[in-house]
């Protein structure tokens, strides 16, 4: 009864976004379904995608026309990444404009993407972007092709990667979120072993074995940026295919600790990690700071995480 409790909380239909994800990915009814197509029209309509669209400029951006990038996290290059988690694609118009732009100003020669004004790409950028590309609709532009070779030619050895070259990170985890959500037939012999590696980096690691333990990465968040938590790897690595691996033993115990009585989980962060040294040094570069964001509230039940997270028991066999 609780489960059909939190089922129906996710499908209430106040919030169009959450409930077009839980009747396709929870309950896998097809698009063709009338209650998907009726609820799926809703999205940019009402709910949070609308109060988002509501703030675009006719031209496409958000906040800031020269700057894309910022400022974190309200400005056009984070509002697309939010949208496309809530359903939306390029058939939207405002979304059309606002990737169109997106793309011609963060594509680089060197096949990724960059924030505005760099000339070369950034791993988290790249992977963001091809990640939130890919979603809208935009997996066949050479552009977000071109990413997922670049992801394969700047592996580590040790089959992870790193925005900072130690290709050592648990929290460099968006280029398999990119291939989680690329085409399987569209990956060649070489993105198929890229992403085998990249999985076993984060598999031996146990998605959370990263020097001493750290906090942050037990406070589920959205929306996600570039912050890691185990969520994260744990919807990364499931939707891959790893449901199995008992490797992932401590991240499910984890996420089962999590659930309230209720059956629900809460938004334990915003931003789970700006503290200490992080903290230290937004406070000596504060232009760069970031403006907290979220659509929900820090320490209540957040729809997004609970659907999140009964995408990943669903997927690992354990309800």
């Amino acid at each position: 009864m609780k489960q059909n409790d939190v089922m129906s909380w996710l499908l209430e239909e106040n919030e169009p976004s959450v409930r077009y994800l839980a009747l396709t990915q929870l309950q896998m009814k097809p698009e063709s379904d009338p209650d998907v197509k009726t609820t799926k029209v809703s999205i940019g309509r009402k709910g949070w995608a609308a109060e988002i669209l509501a703030k675009q400029d006719p031209e496409g951006w958000w906040i800031s026309k020269e700057r894309l990038y910022s400022p974190k996290y309200l400005s056009t290059n984070w509002m697309l990444l939010l949208l496309s988690d809530l359903g939306l694609t390029k058939t939207d118009l405002r979304i059309a404009k606002a990737c169109e732009l997106w793309l011609n100003r963060f594509a680089k020669k060197d096949g990724g993407f960059g924030m505005d004004g760099s000339k070369s790409s950034h791993l988290c950028i790249v992977g963001n972007t091809a990640r939130a590309l890919v979603k809208f609709g935009f997996e066949d532009d050479s552009r977000v092709r071109s990413a997922f070779a670049w992801f394969v030619k700047n592996q580590a050895g040790l089959g992870g990667w790193s925005c900072f070259g130690s290709g050592r990170n648990l929290d460099s985890w968006e280029p398999l979120s990119a291939f989680a959500v690329y085409p399987r037939q569209k990956w060649t012999k070489a993105m198929k072993l890229s992403v085998e590696k990249g999985a076993e980096f984060f598999l031996e690691r146990e998605l959370h074995k990263q020097g001493d333990h750290y906090e942050p990465w037990y406070r589920f968040h959205y929306p996600v940026h570039y912050y890691y938590d185990l969520l994260v790897g744990l919807d990364i690595l499931t939707s891959l295919g790893y449901t199995n691996d008992k490797r992932l033993d401590h991240a499910v115990s984890v996420l089962k600790k999590k659930r309230r009585p209720d059956g629900k989980w809460n938004q334990d962060a915003v931003h789970p990690d700006v503290e200490g040294t992080i903290s230290e040094w937004f406070a000596k570069h504060p232009k760069q700071a970031p403006i907290p964001f979220s659509l929900e509230k820090v320490g209540e039940p957040s729809k997004m995480i609970t659907f999140k997270a009964m995408k990943v028991l669903n997927r690992v066999g354990n309800t």
